[in-house]
C-alpha cells in the first residue's frame, strides 16, 4: 500500500504542476558544443515537455532575464566571438530583434517602468568597461550611470520602486583575491537634466561567513540577485563550506537565511515565476559538473528534475507564454 501511494504521488505531482503553471514556460541555457564554445537557448513547458532550441546559432547566446512574455538575452552573432549585444524574443523563439547598439558585458540585468527601461553592465570601446547603463528598450538609446574604474560591480537589478538598485559589489576590485563581493543596495539618482547616477554610498545587504575559507576567490560569494515578487525578498546563490546553495536576504539587509538545503547537489543560478510561486534553478555536483534544471513548488517545497541530458543545462528563466 505504501509503495502504491508513493507511485501515485510521484506520478501525480507533474500533472498538478502543469495544470497550475500552464501559463509559464522555462527558457534556459545549454552548453551545446564545448570545442566550438557554442551555447544555445532552449525552452520547455513547466513539466519538462516540449524542449526545443530557440536560437540555433554557432556562437554564444545566453538568456538573462524575462519580463511578462518577453525574453532578453545576449548574443555574439554578427560580431566578434563573445562580443555581446542585447536581443529580445518570445518564449517560442519568435520576434527576435536587437535592442541597442550598446555592447554588453557578461552580466545579469533587470528592468523597471513596466519593462521599458533596463539596467545592464556595458562597455564602450576598449576604454569604458564594466559600467552600469540605463537602456531605453523602446528606441535603443542609453545613458551611462557609473564611471568608476576602482570598484567591481555586476548583475544589477531594480527593486520594485525602480529607484533602488541591488547588485554584486566590491569597493576595490584590486582586492578580489582577499575581499569577497557582496550584495549591496544603492539609490538611483536622477537629475533634472536627464543624467543618472548611483548614490555615492550604498548599503551592504549580505554577509559572507567570516570563518569560511573553503570558497575560492573566483567562486560566487554572493551570486546574481533575484527578486521574489510574492515574498518581497532578494535571493542569490553563494558557495559556502563547499556547496553552492540559494540564500535570501530582506531588502533592508536585516534578515539573511538559506533557502535550498545542503545535500548531494549544489543549487545555483535561478529565477522566480512572476507570481512568486515557483523557483526554477540549476543543480550540479559540488565540483560544478553535470548541470540540470529543477523546478520547486515554493509552498510545498516539492521539487522535480526537468532535464536529464549529458549536456549542461543552466540558468533557467521563467517567462509567460506568448499571447
Amino acid at each position: 500500500m505504501k509503495k502504491q501511494l508513493f507511485l501515485l504521488l510521484t506520478g501525480f505531482f507533474p500533472l498538478v504542476l502543469f495544470a497550475q503553471a500552464n501559463r509559464y514556460k522555462i527558457v534556459y541555457n545549454v552548453f551545446e558544443d564545448r570545442e566550438k564554445d557554442n551555447y544555445e537557448i532552449y525552452s520547455m513547458n513547466m513539466d519538462g515537455s516540449d524542449k526545443k532550441n530557440l536560437t540555433n546559432t554557432p556562437g554564444v547566446e545566453w538568456v538573462y532575464y524575462a519580463y511578462e512574455n518577453k525574453v532578453y538575452y545576449v548574443s555574439d552573432k554578427d560580431t566578434c566571438h563573445r562580443c555581446y549585444f542585447l536581443y529580445e524574443m518570445d518564449a517560442e523563439g519568435n520576434n527576435k530583434r536587437r535592442l541597442t547598439s550598446l555592447q554588453l558585458e557578461d552580466s545579469w540585468m533587470g528592468s523597471r517602468k513596466m519593462g521599458t527601461e533596463m539596467i545592464v553592465l556595458g562597455r564602450i570601446g576598449k576604454t569604458v568597461r564594466s559600467q552600469l547603463f540605463l537602456v531605453n528598450l523602446q528606441d535603443g538609446s542609453y545613458k551611462q550611470i557609473t564611471d568608476d574604474t576602482v570598484s567591481n560591480k555586476r548583475d544589477p537589478i531594480f527593486l520594485p520602486d525602480g529607484k533602488q538598485v541591488v547588485l554584486a559589489y566590491r569597493p576595490d576590485k584590486a582586492l578580489r583575491k582577499t575581499v569577497s563581493d557582496e550584495l549591496w543596495k544603492f539609490d538611483l539618482v536622477e537629475q533634472a537634466d536627464g543624467t543618472v547616477s548611483l548614490s555615492k554610498t550604498g548599503k551592504q545587504l549580505t554577509q559572507f561567513p567570516a570563518g569560511d575559507t573553503s570558497t575560492q576567490w573566483y567562486e560566487y560569494h554572493a551570486g546574481p540577485p533575484q527578486w521574489n515578487p510574492a515574498k518581497k525578498i532578494i535571493s542569490y546563490m553563494s558557495k559556502q563550506y563547499g556547496q553552492s546553495q540559494i540564500y535570501a536576504v530582506s531588502p533592508d539587509g536585516k534578515n539573511q537565511w538559506q533557502l535550498t538545503e545542503r545535500g548531494s547537489l549544489s543549487s545555483g543560478w535561478h529565477s522566480w515565476s512572476p507570481d512568486g510561486k515557483w523557483l526554477a534553478m540549476d543543480r550540479s555536483t559540488h565540483e560544478g559538473k553535470e548541470f540540470d534544471i529543477y523546478l520547486m513548488n515554493v509552498k510545498t517545497k516539492e521539487t522535480i528534475r526537468l532535464t536529464q541530458d549529458v549536456k549542461s543545462e543552466m540558468a533557467p528563466v521563467i517567462v509567460k507564454k506568448p499571447g
